[in-house]
């Protein structure tokens, strides 16, 4: 038997006072009223009411009882109203994963005016170069940047990002220009220190050169984990540094750095949104899905 209708059917009895009133409120027979009642008192081992032919009343055990179900059962309407106040309209927190350039260059930007038309809803945008776990981590969405693993999470291109090669006019004029990737050897690459050796500085075969990509990865004497780092280390007229056209735009049309190689520029790479698939999606996620993509996609 249902409990929850059951405690409806204590409550309203008590509330109504008569077995007969309670039932009409829930569609029921008297008799089936009373086999509730029965029900609870069995389950709790404890008389709830005192019943006669002409009245009811309730033991010390049944007020104690009827105060507890009428809370729970306030509790319960709350939430389902709640729940409801979720899916119609945006509301409430998203937990979102980046890519720390993209994540802090775009997205973020991006966040801030999606927030300012929806106030009812607040973003944690966590970013990481590593790649997190979607559904063992809890988020609501991730942005990635490359082909993505098939997942079983949804999958939206949005757009594409683009590596570019640069170094500061300084360094330029003190080391050279390099023509090629194989002129690399002789310089200072800014190293990134989440690439592997097989998917870092491999950079694209320029015309009238085999298919493929350059194998020759170049060492250097810098190396982090951070784009604004390496960027930073760019600027000082350190070393020659791959990083996004996002991170490194604003110095390039600044003219703080000087974009190289061009030619062999890696391929751009797609920009995904993932996200667990869900029939009812509350509207705080597919409102910030709609954005993204209207925001990124070209």
């Amino acid at each position: 038997m249902d409990r929850l209708l059951s405690m409806e059917v204590f409550v309203a009895v008590v509330e109504l006072g008569s077995l007969t009133a309670a039932a009409a409120r829930h569609d029921m027979s008297p008799a089936m009223a009373a086999k509730h009642i029965k029900g609870l008192e069995s389950r709790l081992g404890l008389r709830l009411m005192n019943r006669t032919t002409r009245r009811q009343s309730l033991t010390e055990a049944g007020q104690a009882y009827f105060a507890r179900c009428k809370t729970i059962l306030a509790d319960i309407r709350d939430a389902e109203q709640g729940a409801e106040a979720l899916r119609s309209a945006p509301r409430g927190h998203l937990r979102i994963t980046s890519s720390v350039s993209f994540g802090s260059f775009a997205l973020a930007p991006a966040i801030a005016d999606y927030l300012t038309i929806y106030p009812d809803v607040s973003v944690d945008l966590a970013l990481s170069d590593m790649v997190e776990d979607v559904v063992a981590s809890r988020f609501d969405l991730a942005l990635r940047i490359g082909e993505p693993a098939d997942s079983g999470l949804v999958a939206r291109r949005i757009g594409l990002y683009q590596m570019i090669i640069c170094a500061a006019p300084a360094y330029l004029e003190r080391y050279g220009t390099p023509a090629s990737p194989s002129d690399l050897a002789g310089h200072q690459c800014l190293d990134f220190s989440h690439w592997s050796r097989r998917t870092g500085w491999r950079l694209a075969a320029g015309e009238g050169e085999g298919e493929g990509d350059e194998t020759g990865y170049p060492t250097g004497r810098f190396v982090s984990n951070n784009g604004q780092a390496l960027r930073q280390a760019a600027l000082a007229g350190f070393g020659i540094v791959l990083q996004p056209e996002l991170l490194l735009a604003d110095d390039v049309r600044a003219g703080r750095l000087i974009p190289i190689l061009q030619p062999y520029w890696p391929a751009p790479r797609p920009i995904t949104l993932l996200y667990p698939k869900d029939r009812q999606a509350l509207p705080k996620l597919t409102t910030f899905v709609d954005f993204v993509v209207a925001r990124f996609t070209r």
